[in-house]
């Protein structure tokens, strides 16, 4: 592999990881501003005698945390390292079946 390609390569992925870990930061700035006014809102219907503004706290919470998720690259079950192991088995068993 040519080093300018690969170096290319390299700016790409940290560009989309930029643009990944961004959009969750616009993600979050706008959940605390809508979750802060629903709960303004539910304060001001019924001063939290039911608070209804949580429902939607943890369903919009849920979608942020798996957005944050990929954001940052976490995956304890199949993270980056997973993918490869199981990248070069299969290319392994290819390799091993061409052969046969």
């Amino acid at each position: 592999m040519d080093y300018n390609t690969d170096k290319q390569n390299k700016y790409l992925r940290a560009k989309e990881r930029v643009t990944e870990i961004k959009k969750f930061y616009t993600s979050l700035v706008g959940y605390v501003f809508v979750i802060s006014m629903l709960a303004t809102v539910n304060y001001y219907v019924n001063e939290w005698s039911n608070m209804w503004f949580l429902w939607a706290a943890f369903g919009w919470g849920i979608g942020l945390l798996f957005q944050a998720a990929k954001a940052y690259q976490w995956s304890p079950f199949m993270g980056k390292n997973w993918e490869e192991r199981k990248l070069k088995e299969f290319m392994e068993e290819e390799d091993k079946q061409q052969w046969n």
